[in-house]
């Protein structure tokens, strides 16, 4: 198991555009994700379903814990955390 703990900056947050690229990266992986809104207390909710993630209302500036469970979690965290970090522009995440 492996985890990473993350501020989102997307003026949306994880919601629509931003959402779809989050579950479109955590779909090319074997391992279990899930995500906690840690800062509003929320979740764990499947980070490979749409409708569990936007129930957990995470807005911008907001912190989330995303753990993986799986033989590829490290790069399923990896690819992530790039993602985040890209501020969810897809071309700045390389796609395997």
């Amino acid at each position: 198991m492996s985890e990473l703990t993350i501020r989102v900056q997307h003026a949306a947050g994880l919601h629509a555009r931003p959402l779809a690229e989050f579950v479109k990266t955590a779909k090319r992986f074997q391992s279990a994700l899930s995500v906690e809104n840690l800062t509003l207390h929320k979740g764990p909710a499947d980070g490979k379903s749409p409708l569990s993630l936007m129930l957990l209302t995470v807005l911008n500036g907001q912190d989330v814990r995303i753990v993986a469970q799986g033989p590829d979690s490290a790069e399923a965290l990896r690819a992530l955390q790039d993602l985040i970090n890209s501020n969810f522009e897809q071309n700045a995440v390389g796609v395997a």
